[in-house]
């Protein structure tokens, strides 16, 4: 397999993005990773693009061929390809177009993530959240991705004597980081006063330990690691790619505390790369909740299990903590379009080893980890990243 490296990237302001369409934003993101790239739209051999559900918040289904399309690449006729993961559906085209430049198939490729979901009313945009968990066994009776992962938050209170404070301290964080990001749906500052007394969405997670719902998009583009220095002079080397499974019904997992398909695909991880968790400089991990990052924490094994409200509490995680978590602000202050977070956080992890991340630059980055999931963790996607 061959070494595969990022030589551009691209992203969109995150947010209710009215003035905007769907493709806009896509094409957008695209022809500023292919800019930033420095090359012509007839080296990009395919692309694969990340995206949950178009076809229901924006009616418009063929996404791959619409973006080729609409980004001026229709007359390359290149293959393009829309791919699905629920949350994790923008990692999971970055995954295979690393697997698709390793296997030497190509040897140029688009991975990008679109979500268009400001257009539809609110209860709809719920309800296709929801579809993201076990429709039959889950959301037909009223659970919620908010409940699933209030539970997962309850369990792991009772159990490791976590607290909202330190739950609301992830969000805190994350949203200190986001200040300083142009692209983050919310750069504003919290306290813990601030997430603690807004309402309960469900209990005990309170809705500033929510993300929010946004459009967004966002792409890389990757070619093979030895063509990489043509392109560029500070190319992003991608060390690992693994992608694994879980049940997709929190009620039958081994243990709701804990997100089994983080745990097996960080383990693949490392051992492609012969690293551990004590190499890892910085790591953009999935917030949608809170509780979610404390989780991700335990389960990637920077802290041991249990220990990652206290590590958060203490500053740990912080920009200049043991390990940066979320320097961009995270899905919680960037905002959460779906198809798109898994790039994003792709597109962060890259600003940061070239160095040009500006005020929320983690010092001396040299190598990053991304951490993604579909649902409740059904689907778990990690990449390792380095300079």
């Amino acid at each position: 397999m061959r070494e595969v490296a990022i030589i551009g990237v691209g992203i969109t302001k995150f947010g209710e993005l009215w003035e905007k369409s769907f493709r806009d934003i896509a094409v957008e993101a695209g022809l500023k990773a292919i800019e930033d790239a420095g090359i012509g739209g007839e080296e990009i051999e395919a692309l694969y693009g990340g995206n949950m559900s178009a076809g229901r918040f924006v009616e418009q289904e063929h996404v791959g061929a619409l973006i080729a399309d609409y980004a001026g690449l229709a007359g390359f006729h290149i293959p393009a390809t829309r791919v699905e993961a629920a949350c994790a559906s923008g990692a999971l085209a970055s995954h295979l177009a690393v697997l698709s430049v390793a296997s030497g198939w190509y040897n140029i490729v688009i991975a990008a993530g679109v979500e268009k979901m400001t257009d539809v009313e609110p209860d709809t945009a719920d309800d296709l959240l929801a579809s993201s968990v076990d429709r039959k066994w889950e959301a037909i009776y009223g659970a919620t991705l908010p409940s699933l992962f209030a539970q997962m938050a309850r369990i792991h209170m009772e159990r490791y004597h976590t607290t909202s404070e330190q739950m609301a301290k992830v969000a805190v964080k994350n949203h200190a980081n986001a200040v300083h990001n142009p692209y983050a749906q919310y750069q504003s500052k919290l306290t813990l006063e601030n997430v603690l007394s807004s309402p309960l969405v469900a209990d005990p997670l309170h809705m500033l330990d929510c993300s929010s719902i946004a459009d967004g998009a966002a792409a890389a583009v990757l070619c093979a690691a030895e063509k990489a220095r043509r392109y560029t002079d500070s190319p992003v080397y991608v060390k690992a790619s693994a992608q694994a499974s879980d049940t997709i019904s929190l009620h039958d997992r081994r243990d709701i505390t804990t997100m089994d398909a983080t745990v097996f695909a960080v383990k693949k991880a490392y051992q492609m790369v012969s690293l551990d968790p004590s190499h890892i400089d910085l790591a953009e991990v999935h917030d949608s909740y809170t509780i979610a990052e404390i989780i991700a924490i335990e389960d990637l094994k920077f802290f041991k299990k249990g220990e990652g409200g206290i590590a958060t509490e203490e500053g740990e995680t912080e920009i200049g903590g043991r390990i940066p978590i979320n320097p961009s602000g995270g899905l919680k202050a960037c905002g959460h379009p779906l198809g798109a977070t898994g790039v994003r956080q792709v597109v962060e992890i890259a600003q940061q080893l070239r160095g040009e991340a500006g005020k929320r630059q983690v010092p001396n980055a040299e190598v990053g980890l991304t951490h993604n999931i579909g649902g409740t963790g059904g689907t778990a996607i990690v990449h390792i990243f380095s300079r």
